[in-house]
């Protein structure tokens, strides 16, 4: 039997499960990274492009995703309390702290292991740490490509995310109606067969137009082409919470969005798309195929999630808090245990299923170690004192998500928002 619809004023608690879903899919995809060709911070031995196929099903869409949940979690947040100074100074808090002593703290041990492997660095951790703190620039490869000391890696999530909130928060303190009028607006445009072709064009076309010219860097500065559709997800994520027709027609086209994702997949990864030499017909069908996959996994991911993941219980509760220290976390784990297992030259399925499941429990130890210590809890992005209320309660304790928010609740039907927007 499948719970009921969420109706305006319950709330979207589908949405906190796709945010904890989302972030799980991020941990397994980081320690594929390990396994495949792609450049990473380090890479096994082993590595080759067996495990390519299935990081291909979710890269197009996995960080998108996470951008549109946040943008909704701010839409949350927005209605209970405006676009006040305060709300923009605790988004501050929320995610810039995390990102400081995650830099200072959490990353150092990923660049030590990455200058260890890939050029040779011989001397200690703390001889590193110097090096790292003081913006040592000679750690460069052949092509002349220099690792930037000190850097976010795996935590840039969280520069973009106050950067557009930042955003959100200016354009709403300027025009506080202009979310309603976009969630109004929304599903007229997303309306019948638009709602699959207009978002595939216009992916499509800034992967054509702007990916070329703008690489994703992930260095906030110099990334237009990520910022173009990471930006257009968290604003649709902003509506989306307003528009309760919208979500249910996310969720009737969950199937047919499914399907289209999965054949578009196969076609990116068989090699049945137009091979080198109609270079402009070869770019169209790859950026094409990649958009579908990008909007097509969304609407899937978002449908299923609604029409499956709507209850609430001490599971969804405790996986909410857990999410944002886990994140900041993960990928060191991932790495340094990486490293103390290559020694052991373990099969790489048994010891890709090891670090999997010692990242997630080596996580979820460290939050619970942190969530006990007051002191340390801003420093992962929680609260400084734990909610403590009826752990029963369908308004118990959710928390601080990646986003900074906590549970997301659907406004009550036909109520304005109070004001401008934090994220």
């Amino acid at each position: 039997m499948h719970p009921p619809n969420p109706q305006p004023g319950d709330r979207l608690v589908y949405l906190d499960w796709v945010r904890i879903v989302a972030f799980g899919l991020l941990v397994l995809y980081h320690v594929g990274m390990y396994y495949v060709s792609w450049d990473w911070h380090v890479k096994s031995p082993h590595a080759g492009p067996a495990l390519e196929p299935l990081m291909r099903l979710v890269s197009p869409w996995r960080m998108d995703l996470l951008f549109l949940v946040s943008g909704a979690a701010t839409a949350s947040m927005l209605r209970r309390t405006g676009a006040s100074s305060a709300l923009l100074g605790a988004r501050a808090r929320r995610l810039l702290l995390p990102l400081l002593f995650g830099m200072l703290v959490v990353v150092p041990p990923q660049s030590y292991l990455e200058v260890v492997q890939r050029h040779g660095y011989m001397g200690s951790y703390l001889d590193f740490l110097r090096l790292y703190l003081t913006g040592y620039d000679g750690f460069c490869r052949a092509g002349g490509s220099c690792l930037i000391l000190p850097t976010w890696n795996h935590l840039w999530f969280l520069p973009y995310l106050f950067t557009y909130t930042l955003l959100a928060w200016l354009l709403l303190r300027r025009w506080p109606q202009l979310l309603h009028a976009l969630a109004r607006r929304l599903p007229r445009i997303l309306h019948g067969w638009r709602l699959f072709v207009a978002p595939v064009l216009l992916l499509a076309a800034t992967m054509l137009l702007l990916r070329p010219h703008f690489p994703v860097t992930h260095a906030l500065v110099d990334d237009l082409f990520a910022h173009v559709q990471y930006a257009a997800m968290f604003v649709l994520g902003l509506a989306l919470v307003h528009a309760p027709a919208l979500q249910q027609r996310l969720q009737l086209a969950r199937w047919p969005a499914l399907a289209a994702a999965l054949a578009a997949w196969a076609l990116l990864v068989s090699g049945s798309l137009p091979a080198a030499g109609a270079e402009a017909l070869a770019d169209a069908a790859r950026a094409l195929a990649f958009s579908v996959v990008q909007w097509c996994g969304i609407v899937a991911a978002l449908g299923f999630a609604r029409r499956h993941l709507g209850r609430d219980g001490p599971a969804r509760r405790y996986l909410t808090d857990a999410v944002f220290p886990v994140y900041i976390l993960h990928q060191t784990i991932t790495i340094v245990l990486a490293r103390a297992l290559a020694p052991a030259q373990l099969a790489p399925p048994l010891e890709g299923a090891l670090l999997v499941a010692a990242t997630f429990a080596a996580s979820l130890a460290g939050y619970e170690c942190v969530r006990r210590i007051r002191w340390a809890r801003p420093l992962f992005g929680l609260k400084a004192e734990a909610v403590r209320r009826d752990p029963g309660s369908p308004n118990a304790a959710a928390s601080v998500a990646a986003d900074g928010a906590a549970s997301l609740a659907a406004p009550p039907a036909a109520r304005p928002m109070s004001g401008p927007v934090d994220r």
